[in-house]
């Protein structure tokens, strides 16, 4: 649905100080063309200086990622709805490692799934649960936060809370818990965190949705 007041639908490229430098997509204006989006979650900028946009935020929306040349020229989009190996129901995150392998968390599906630059599927991990963030670190370490999985969305087993694990296999080493109760209380639809990055000493911060907070996670 577009919005009433003619914004949102775009992604914007700033300057540190400010500027607009660059425009993607059309103000207020949904879509599914090569410079049109529906909702996109996020955004993410690979080594080469090509652009990966998430786009699509629920199952009325796109469900796909679309590429643009560093200058913001469209080169392909993929995607579809779906469950199926490629299936994109909410692609909500994007990342990148060392292996220049795009990292998408597919959080409908309760998973993770990789692709090379091209669209190309390459694998699924379901691992790291229901992810509405992902962070990978210059050391190729994922760091992957949940805040969602809950019984009504068919993953009453798994526990919210932050993931951290290799970005190269997969494996998942720690695990930070959230606090809430996920099938009870005002945040039972989403608690902790949304957005999540990790500093190079390691410090993790996590941008809450629910309780509306930043917090910092620190190694003893």
């Amino acid at each position: 649905v577009d919005p009433p007041n003619g914004k949102g639908q775009q992604v914007f490229k700033f300057s540190p100080q400010g500027e607009v430098l660059m425009t993607l997509g059309r103000a207020g204006i949904a879509g599914v063309g090569h410079y049109t989006f529906t909702q996109p979650p996020d955004v993410l900028v690979a080594p080469g200086g090509e652009i990966f946009v998430a786009d699509g935020h629920g199952p009325r929306t796109n469900a796909r990622i679309v590429k643009f040349a560093p200058d913001g020229t469209f080169i392909r989009f993929w995607g579809r709805h779906g469950s199926g190996p490629g299936g994109l129901e909410g692609p909500h995150a994007l990342a990148m490692g060392s292996q220049g392998r795009l990292v998408v968390g597919d959080r409908p599906n309760n998973r993770i799934q990789i692709f090379d630059q091209d669209g190309n599927f390459l694998d699924e991990w379901y691992q790291f649960s229901r992810l509405s963030g992902i962070y990978i670190d210059q050391n190729d370490i994922l760091y992957g936060i949940d805040s969602e999985s809950n019984e009504d969305r068919g993953r009453g087993e798994w526990k919210r809370g932050i993931r951290i694990g290799s970005a190269q296999t997969g494996e998942v080493w720690a695990f930070i818990p959230d606090k809430f109760d996920a099938n009870d209380g005002p945040l039972s639809g989403s608690s902790g965190g949304e957005g999540i990055v990790a500093d190079i000493d390691g410090l993790i911060y996590s941008a809450e949705v629910g309780p509306r907070a930043v917090k910092r996670y620190h190694r003893y």
